[in-house]
């Protein structure tokens, strides 16, 4: 498997990545087939398909969706921890099911997959135990108009905001976190987490706002700091001002929403779509959604304690009214633990999953490739109503097959999605 993926011509990256037709197949064992025989076939990126087994699990290795950052829709830029690209579901989606029907993410982070299901017709469907995964997701569902933020945006009382919180001083200029804690309280009287259906304008205008409030560019609401899927602590923040010398800049908080909101909609809103289902809850219980209801789920979940999504969320948290303290994110210490929890979110989605539906259930690389996730839910998966069909192995960089099972390349380390594919008998 040596070489780089080849060079592709503008017009052949774009057929590389258009998902294929829903394969004309009579039952599910067909689709199956006709899916992984074109896996095997698959020569988008100029590679073949490598195949192998291993541990008794077939594994196909390819580059199957492009590395490139923002090749996808522009409703996708939202940050967020530990996400995967929008092509990643796309792939599946296009090709295991057919426009209308329900695709679920149980563990939904920014809602790429319920985002990218509504962007291709399907019907959304997605939960989280973390409330902010629902205040990303639900507003890109049905955007309001760049005309309908300006206008909401001028109803903002935009002088009666207080420094409540001096600590914040770290991130925000005076006159910013002012008008952040104007936004704020607006927002939570008017669009109070408990309303199931809030304003739209305002419930996109919270979504913006929380993804704009720090950041390494003009573009956010802070001064220079981390990247904007996580937040220091406040004395992790002073010592990154101390060591640069900087001190937070006035900004103007209704000119940057409404500039990632044209930023966000440049490609337009999803088309017209089924309404979608989305709620607040662990993986392994998500009762609003009806039985044998789904047809194919894309997910990917929290890795072995890796990611510290409390701490990294704290300040989007305060903005949201949300009390982080409140959100139970697991953190699976053992890989026993961590594969328990896989269990019981399979368990959940054999409940939802029509006959013949599909996982693709994807994780990635931890502790330098020793633990090879895909192995563990492969066998949590034994016991439960599915047909265990492979592991897909998307992979960017080509070196020798041993990087696939997480040997070091020449980058440290392989660029790879690791994704199980199972079928509900």
């Amino acid at each position: 498997m040596g070489g780089t993926a080849l060079a592709l011509t503008h017009a052949a990256r774009r057929a590389a990545r258009r998902p294929l037709p829903l394969f004309d197949s009579e039952t599910p064992e067909q689709m199956s087939r006709d899916f992984l025989r074109e896996v095997r076939a698959f020569t988008g990126f100029g590679a073949p398909t490598h195949e192998v087994t291993e541990g008794g699990i077939p594994y196909f290795i390819n580059e199957f969706w492009t590395a490139g950052q923002r090749q996808a829709h522009s409703i996708h830029e939202i940050s967020y921890r530990a996400c995967f690209k929008p092509q990643l579901p796309a792939f599946f989606i296009g090709r295991l099911t057919a426009p209308g029907e329900a695709v679920h993410d149980p563990f939904m982070g920014r809602g790429t997959t319920p985002v990218q299901a509504a962007l291709m017709g399907r019907r959304p469907a997605g939960n989280d135990i973390n409330p902010l995964s629902l205040l990303l997701t639900r507003p890109r569902l049905a955007p309001p108009t760049t005309a309908q933020v300006a206008a909401r945006l001028r109803e903002v009382p935009w002088e009666s905001g207080e420094i409540g919180r001096a600590d914040l001083l770290a991130f925000y200029h005076p006159d910013t976190l002012r008008q952040l804690t104007a936004l704020r309280s607006w927002l939570l009287e008017r669009a109070p987490l408990e309303r199931l259906e809030p304003d739209p304008i305002d419930d996109w205008i919270r979504a913006v706002a929380l993804n704009r409030l720090t950041g390494h560019s003009p573009g956010f609401f802070s001064v220079y700091t981390m990247p904007p899927n996580q937040a220091v602590s406040v004395e992790s923040q002073l010592r990154i001002n101390a060591n640069r010398q900087q001190v937070p800049p006035p900004r103007d908080v209704a000119a940057i929403i409404l500039r990632k909101t044209r930023s966000l909609l440049k490609d337009g809103p999803p088309p017209a779509h089924p309404p979608a289902i989305l709620g607040v809850g662990a993986a392994s219980d998500s009762g609003f959604i009806q039985a044998a209801s789904v047809s194919l789920v894309v997910t990917s979940p929290p890795f072995l304690n890796i990611v510290q999504y409390a701490t990294d969320n704290w300040l989007r948290c305060w903005f949201a009214g949300i009390d982080v303290g409140s959100v139970a994110i697991g953190m699976h210490r053992t890989e026993k633990a961590w594969m328990a929890m896989v269990h019981d979110a399979l368990a959940e989605q054999a409940r939802l999953l029509r006959q013949g539906g599909h996982v693709a259930f994807e994780v990635g690389e931890v502790r330098g490739g020793t633990v090879l996730l895909e192995r563990l839910v492969w066998e949590a998966a034994e016991t439960l109503p599915f047909d265990r069909l492979a592991v897909l192995v998307n992979q960017q960089e080509f070196t020798k097959t041993a990087n696939c099972w997480g040997v070091t390349n020449n980058a440290g380390g392989t660029n790879t999605n690791r994704i199980v594919l199972l079928r509900r008998r």
